[in-house]
């Protein structure tokens, strides 16, 4: 082997996967990388950087990048800005890749030929992987290759990444390329305006004419889902009750596992305690550190449950149907149609549904979505409403058999819902008066998801959001237990220790401010802990009234609240809750997604006077109707 041919193979090929949404190109990522893959961020951005690596047969090394779907390089959203930096070598830290693959959906040529033109004008070498090319072959299109290829001035392979098949072929080409181009050079590319856009689409829409003949046996069943999937008011039925499936799916599917989760972290607290001699330490860790991990962790499967049928419902096709069913709706309050997804996401954690905002191009539709997403109603409330709706709402059936507590529960979740649509009008119509841009979007053909595809994402976004929010509620938490538990309580001092801690003093010197929603200084101080996750409010209830067990005693505790709290005051907490100021993971977040202080003050702002104003009203009306 000679010494060019040796440092040939020892030099990794840089490829970029570049594509529409739904094209298949995480699949194609998958396929060529297997399970050698890293997740981190871009340098100075928010927006994830998938790389992998894999090994040709020859023994040269290629590093695969999976950028963020684009539709066009005349980027808009965050993730487009990133996926064009990234090909033009502008990305702080990155280098250009050598060669790019863009990935097709073979059976919807038409706007992924534009973005090929587009990335042909940038001058980096390129593949075009038609993949679902098997979906192509059973709806009947015949695709020529050859011709195709020579439209656009680079090689086209046809593959199926969910089998593998094609990727040899794929790989081939990618080195062959790499070998015969040149270093990867600035080509002075200048942004296309939208009149060169259009005229790529008019190009792109000629190739697709010349070189993708008809279906001779036409893909009927899309059309007939979509007769009913996207009928006026049957597809909205049809929604909701995959929505009711979902969330029963995640309230009560994930609760055997929360509960062994749970129950773990009980049995380790209660182990590091009987290992430790009484102290600080021994609290630190039993209260603060085994308490704030458990507090995320327990939490796993609901978000796990969330994202599988988030993923499966993205990967069959209906995601999109959904986001265009209800574009109406949300376009009356403000909305883009896009922001379904996100505040989808928002009911398991506000951080997903936050991170989902990226999809949205412009930068007023995306900070809107941002700032209600948190009024969705998230499972960390659920411990809050359980504890206060058992403790006052009697356990009886109404309506010819209904639960009233459960119908009290939904009542909470319908006023997060109409709140957040009642935010974004108001943001829109009275704060940024300008209409929402038109929602268009592709719809893509239906697919049967791949399960190793499907599980390995599920698994990514498990890993990102322990990542993300554990360490910021764990540090949050660590805190809180500095708060109720420093200083300690004087030698022979009588009632609770969190009385003479700096959380008790805090309480004491805002419960005048709280006082007129129906608040004790014991439930303002339930707040603050609050304030690095709502659900950590239940164990400090407990720990104020000192009912043993905290958050594990929810039955003794809620008897305790019932004695000692006044139904106005309980629905007031309630009415608190359905508006509570966001948790410090979710500013920390919404920090990094706006690249400034500014808009998670005015989150946090806005939502504690929604908060202070619907508690006031909820206990005013309720003392003046008997029940204070």
């Amino acid at each position: 082997m000679n010494a060019a041919i040796a440092t040939q193979l020892t030099t990794p090929i840089r490829v970029a996967l570049v594509g529409n949404p739904n094209s298949g190109k995480t699949a194609t990522f998958n396929a060529l990388t297997g399970a050698r893959q890293k997740v981190a961020n871009y340098a100075g951005v928010t927006v994830e950087r998938k790389e992998g690596q894999l090994l040709c047969p020859d023994g040269q090394r290629m590093v695969v990048i999976d950028l963020p779907g684009t539709y066009s390089l005349r980027a808009r959203s965050p993730d487009e800005v990133v996926t064009r930096d990234a090909i033009l070598g502008h990305l702080a830290g990155e280098v250009p890749p050598d060669v790019v693959i863009c990935v097709a959906d073979a059976t919807n040529l038409r706007l992924i030929l534009r973005l090929a033109l587009e990335l042909k004008a940038v001058g980096r070498p390129t593949v075009l992987a038609l993949n679902m090319i098997d979906i192509a072959e059973r709806q009947g299109l015949d695709i020529d290759q050859t011709q195709l290829s020579h439209a656009l001035g680079m090689p086209v392979i046809a593959t199926v990444a969910t089998r593998k098949r094609g990727v040899s072929d794929l790989v081939a080409a990618v080195q062959k390329l790499a070998q015969s181009a040149d270093a990867p050079k600035d080509h002075g590319w200048t942004e296309p305006s939208a009149m060169q856009v259009r005229s790529l689409h008019k190009q792109a829409e000629r190739i697709v004419k010349s070189c993708v003949h008809p279906p001779r046996r036409p893909d009927t069943w899309t059309g007939r889902l979509d007769d009913v999937l996207l009928h006026p008011v049957g597809g909205v039925l049809i929604l909701l009750a995959v929505l009711f499936v979902m969330f029963q799916a995640v309230f009560t599917g994930a609760k055997p596992v929360m509960d062994l989760i749970s129950e773990g972290f009980g049995g380790l607290s209660a182990m590091v305690a009987q290992i430790l001699p009484e102290g600080l330490l021994k609290s630190l860790i039993c209260n603060g550190v085994i308490a704030g991990v458990g507090t995320v962790v327990v939490f796993l499967p609901q978000i796990m449950i969330l994202f599988l049928f988030i993923i499966l419902l993205e990967d069959v096709g209906y995601m999109a149907r959904a986001a265009f069913l209800l574009d109406r709706i949300m376009g009356g309050a403000g909305l883009h149609g896009r922001a379904f997804i996100p505040l989808l996401s928002s009911f398991a954690c506000a951080i997903p549904g936050i991170m989902a905002t990226r999809v949205i191009d412009n930068r007023r539709d995306r900070l809107t979505t941002i700032m209600v997403a948190p009024l969705m109603t998230c499972s960390a409330r659920i411990p809050v409403y359980t504890l206060i709706i058992s403790a006052f709402v009697p356990a009886r059936q109404v309506l010819g058999g209904l639960s009233l507590q459960g119908l009290v529960f939904f009542g909470l979740y319908a006023c997060g819902m109409l709140s957040a649509l009642a935010a974004a009008w108001v943001i829109r119509k009275v704060f940024w008066r300008s209409a929402s841009e038109p929602f268009l979007m592709e719809l893509p053909t239906y697919k049967v998801p791949d399960a190793a595809n499907v599980i390995r994402s599920v698994l990514l976004r498990a890993h990102i959001f322990l990542k993300r929010a554990g360490t910021t509620i764990l540090s949050m938490m660590v805190l809180i237990w500095f708060l109720c538990t420093v200083p300690g309580k004087p030698a022979g001092a009588a009632g609770p220790a969190i009385d003479y801690s700096y959380a008790g003093q805090i309480g004491h010197f805002i419960a005048p401010v709280m006082a007129p929603v129906g608040f004790s200084w014991q439930m303002a101080v339930a707040l603050i802990p609050g304030m690095a996750a709502r659900e950590v409010a239940v164990g400090a209830l407990g720990t104020v009234y000192a009912v043993s067990g905290g958050e594990g005693a929810a039955g003794a505790l809620g008897a305790h609240l019932a004695h000692e709290w006044s139904l106005a005051s309980a629905l007031a907490f309630l009415a608190w809750y359905v508006f509570a100021p966001q948790c410090a993971s979710t500013l920390g977040v919404v920090k990094r997604e706006t690249n400034s202080w500014l808009w998670p003050v005015v989150m946090f702002t806005y939502m504690t006077a929604l908060a202070y104003a619907g508690a006031f009203v909820v206990y005013r009306i309720a003392v003046a109707m008997g029940a204070g």
